[in-house]
């Protein structure tokens, strides 16, 4: 059992954390709440190459180890967690293309989507379907040659970006059960009939639009089936979104490591009845318990990149680290707000926003109940144990 990040792990995190420090972290909370996209940010991120973390070499991509995965969100949300989202949709898409798409596809979009020329997203979310995805009413009619698609999308990241954009849809809506009738359609951009509508205006995760995307009679041809086969969507988007609970799980642990060190900063440098408050037991024990369960939940989702490294089924290993990891970034959120007294629901300082990018946490990739489900389901089954 070895706990260490490898030689060349580390050097790639402090690589990336000199990036955050000087790129991220100085125009976080103006450009926040100024609504400002962060183009510079995202050129910064295409020079590092990040846009390639989940693209195999052949195509120009870092092929990164799932712990190096982790890593990149982690740090990315210790700066500011939007960003990570920008990152994140796209890296989740071209894992499940490189996964999953035929050899056209993958030469077709994977090497430019692993310089950042090309920007993708995941495209499930509806209306009136998000845990339930076999819920979905956006259908695909085969015309010919082509799909002609009709439905709506909620809450996409990327939206504005994505060329081509991973869409959900059901190309027979009549089959029982119903996710042997859902496929994934590779979508272009410039396609007559793709809209995006609106922004959704957030509580936090900014930086990164969430939009509402329309498909009115899109022609989509044939051959932007992912991997050429119908019936076969909902599972390769369930198999992407493993590397989407790695993903949240690692922005969890940015956020309550930003919290930490603001907390920690703070408990040093402010004095109340004559001495710094961190001498105070009542501020002691926020800031031990913020500690505990950073730690906790940055081994938890290391644990579970690891697994993932070494190749086997790990949905239950991700889940639970989701779960873990999120749950600790409110509470780490929550207790920094705490120790910064009325500082702390001010707009100039930093853990207000830590503390509005925190809930998503618990929702994003499966909200945390259903993910309690699933790991309970996998005990009871046999296919997952403790210890």
């Amino acid at each position: 059992m070895d706990f260490q990040l490898s030689d060349e792990q580390k050097m790639y995190r402090d690589t990336l954390r000199a990036f955050v420090d000087k790129e991220i972290v100085p125009v976080a909370k103006e450009w926040e709440h100024s609504g400002r996209y962060p183009t510079e940010i995202v050129e910064g991120m295409k020079r590092l190459g990040l846009f390639g973390l989940a693209v195999p070499e052949e195509y120009g991509g870092l092929a990164a180890d799932t712990v190096s995965f982790a890593l990149t969100f982690e740090e990315i949300s210790r700066g500011w967690m939007g960003i990570a989202g920008i990152l994140g949709s796209h890296s989740v898409s071209c894992w499940m293309l490189a996964r999953h798409g035929t050899d056209e596809q993958k030469q077709r979009y994977l090497p430019a989507l692993a310089s950042g020329e090309r920007r993708t997203g995941i495209a499930l979310t509806e209306p009136g379907a998000g845990t339930d995805l076999q819920g979905i009413r956006t259908t695909a009619r085969r015309d010919g040659d082509d799909y002609v698609v009709d439905g709506t999308k909620m809450w996409i990241t990327n939206a504005r970006y994505a060329d081509p954009l991973p869409v959900l849809v059901k190309t027979d809506p009549k089959a029982e059960p119903a996710h042997k009738g859902m496929s994934i359609l590779l979508v272009p951009a410039d396609t007559p009939g793709f809209t995006v509508t609106q922004d959704i205006g957030k509580l936090g995760y900014k930086g990164t639009e969430s939009c509402e995307v329309v498909l009115d009679g899109v022609r989509v041809p044939e051959s932007q089936l992912l991997g050429g086969v119908e019936g076969r969507g909902l599972q390769q988007a369930l198999s992407s979104l493993e590397t989407g609970r790695i993903n949240i799980a690692a922005r969890s642990v940015g956020i309550a490591q930003r919290a930490y060190d603001e907390a920690l900063s703070y408990a040093r440098d402010r004095t109340a009845f004559g001495q710094a408050i961190g001498e105070f037991q009542a501020v002691q024990l926020r800031l031990a318990e913020i500690a505990v369960k950073l730690q906790a939940a940055r081994l938890m989702t290391y644990w579970a990149a690891s697994r993932m490294d070494d190749g086997v089924r790990m949905d239950t290993e991700s889940g639970m680290a989701k779960i873990f990891a999120s749950e600790a970034a409110l509470d780490c959120a929550t207790d920094a707000m705490r120790i910064h007294g009325g500082y702390g629901y001010s707009t100039e300082f930093e853990v207000e926003r830590l503390y509005r990018d925190a809930p998503l946490m618990s929702i994003g990739e499966g909200t945390n109940d259903v993910l309690r489900g699933v790991v309970a389901k996998a005990l009871l089954g046999g296919t997952a144990s403790i210890g």
